[in-house]
């Protein structure tokens, strides 16, 4: 019986979804919010560090997100017409 027990493996699921970190900007939907994620990259030619703002329309099943709020999207089935990412956790709460 011991054996068994410890030759039991546990299986970590990895899921395959984007994940992106990014600032809530609105939330005056119900069950939905605006998260504006930043990408820095470097410029090929210019050799500068340049930044582009992508807005991405997220589920908020429980309401809790608020403006200013950083947060963890990750992306998922189609929920309505523009929203393919949900909340997963927020990290940081606004003041």
């Amino acid at each position: 019986m011991a054996d068994n027990e410890n030759t039991k493996q546990e299986v970590v699921v990895k899921s395959h979804h984007k994940e992106l970190l990014g600032k809530i900007v609105s939330d005056k939907m119900d069950k939905t919010v605006v998260v504006q994620v930043i990408r820095r990259y470097k410029h090929p030619l210019f050799k500068k560090y340049v930044s582009r703002r992508l807005k991405y329309k997220a589920h908020d099943e429980t309401n809790q997100c608020h403006v200013g709020d950083d947060v963890i999207i990750q992306e998922c089935r189609p929920i309505s017409k523009q929203k393919r990412w949900r909340v997963k956790e927020i990290t940081k709460k606004a003041l």
